[in-house]
């Protein structure tokens, strides 16, 4: 039976219970270091990838004579592919192990980064950029099964940190690094030099993560699989968590999109090397993600959310400010917010899924994608439109979406409490 059939507890579809005799990792012991190596090199490949022409759009639109709207889908193509896909995967690394999907994803995604520098049109362009996502789809979906699988319960936490650290360090360097190099060479040098050090680290990866020892195969079964999605999509809370981290994930994904064409054009004419080196507020994520934990602790999930939803407001507010000063102020702020309420959400996922949690994850992996995907899009539609005020909106009404549905799961907190029969 699959831990989905028993309801033994899982991680991302591994179980975790072990044997008496724990032959799992640990730190300083055999095969930790390289394992934490491996797995942080995977997330630095993966998220540079996806995100690499974000940061390039202005002149992707420049040499092809295109609408913001009309780039973005660079990189909506991309996440959306991986939004598409991280559920089958999911399924695969259950059958063929984790380190297997692992290996081959980061593969087939390194080939096709180094064939995107010489994409002959924007259609061109984004089927690549859809292929890719696809690819990497196999990381988020494996990755944290290998963990629970191959590392004792104690250090689980710091190992999936490391992995996790890895994702926002590729997303963040892979944009200062693509924002210098397009400045001096164009965009095409830049997403090849990404595809280059993709390569790297896909190699890396592949020499010293450690064979697996604790994965157990199990069978594609898609009535069991299609058995656990409906239970998924039909707990009331679940599906509030996934439009929730989806909404966080559109004014993310808008906000980011769109913010290389206001500071390229007046009044800001900043130089590309310079918008680049924006996306240094990543670093502010890592911390305010860090610290959701300890938000949940003192003010509960939703009120946690409701916080995350007032700061990503707040700096949506001040970034309509044409001062520089103001502008990164508010990519601060709502940077902050969002990573704060997407670790929210995103733990709520785990903790509320009682069987087939490796589909429960994946689902909002999905979901989150998708409101990149959507974020991306319309966020550089409505700066086409309507200028940053446009993309401001477009946030703020996904923040208004985040605020409705907590207060609604609020409400019905409330009701169940009072059908709960009262102690005699």
């Amino acid at each position: 039976m699959t831990p989905a059939d028993t309801g033994a507890p899982t991680i991302m579809g591994a179980v975790a219970s072990v044997p008496d005799s724990d032959s799992r990792m640990t730190p300083g012991g055999p095969g930790y270091r390289r394992m934490s190596l491996a797995l942080f090199l995977a997330g630095v490949a993966t998220f540079a990838l996806l995100y690499s022409t974000q940061a390039l759009l202005p002149l992707i639109s420049g040499e092809f004579h295109v609408a913001a709207g009309d780039a973005s889908w660079t990189v909506a193509a991309a996440t959306g592919g991986l939004a598409l896909f991280v559920l089958p995967a999911s399924a695969l690394s259950e059958r063929f192990g984790r380190r297997t999907v692992m290996t081959a994803s980061l593969a087939v995604a390194v080939v096709v980064g180094l064939l995107v520098p010489f994409a002959p049109s924007l259609g061109a362009l984004v089927v690549l950029r859809a292929l890719q996502g696809a690819a990497l789809a196999g990381l988020p979906a494996s990755a944290q099964a290998y963990l629970a699988e191959e590392v004792r319960p104690r250090a689980l936490v710091t190992a999936i940190g490391l992995f996790v650290a890895g994702n926002s360090v590729g997303g963040m360097s892979g944009r200062v690094i693509t924002g210098w190099v397009a400045q001096e060479w164009g965009w095409r040098v830049a997403v090849g030099v990404i595809g280059v050090i993709a390569v790297g680290c896909a190699v890396a990866f592949r020499l010293l993560l450690p064979a697996p020892r604790h994965f157990r195969a199990g069978s594609l079964r898609p009535r069991v699989l299609a058995r656990s999605v409906r239970d998924h999509l039909a707990d009331p809370l679940l599906r509030r968590l996934y439009a929730i981290g989806a909404l966080f994930m559109t004014v993310f994904g808008g906000v980011y999109t769109a913010i290389g064409y206001r500071l390229t054009e007046a009044p800001f004419s900043l130089p590309q090397g310079i918008v680049g080196s924006i996306f240094l507020v990543y670093l502010v994520g890592t911390v305010s993600a860090s610290t959701a934990g300890r938000l949940v602790g003192r003010l509960g999930r939703r009120g946690a959310l409701y916080l995350a939803g007032a700061t990503t407001a707040a700096g949506l507010l001040v970034s309509l400010a044409d001062s520089v000063a103001l502008v990164l102020l508010g990519l601060v702020l709502i940077t902050a917010g969002f990573f704060a309420g997407h670790a929210v959400a995103s733990s709520a996922v785990s903790r509320t899924a009682t069987h087939g949690r490796a589909q429960a994850s994946a689902l909002y992996q999905s979901a989150y994608y998708v409101g990149s995907s959507v974020g991306s899009t319309v966020g550089a539609m409505a700066f086409h439109a309507q200028g940053w005020p446009g993309t401001a909106g477009v946030g703020l009404l996904a923040v208004l979406g985040v605020v409705t549905i907590t207060a609604l799961g609020s409400r019905a907190a409330r009701v169940a409490a009072r059908r709960e029969p009262v102690p005699a």
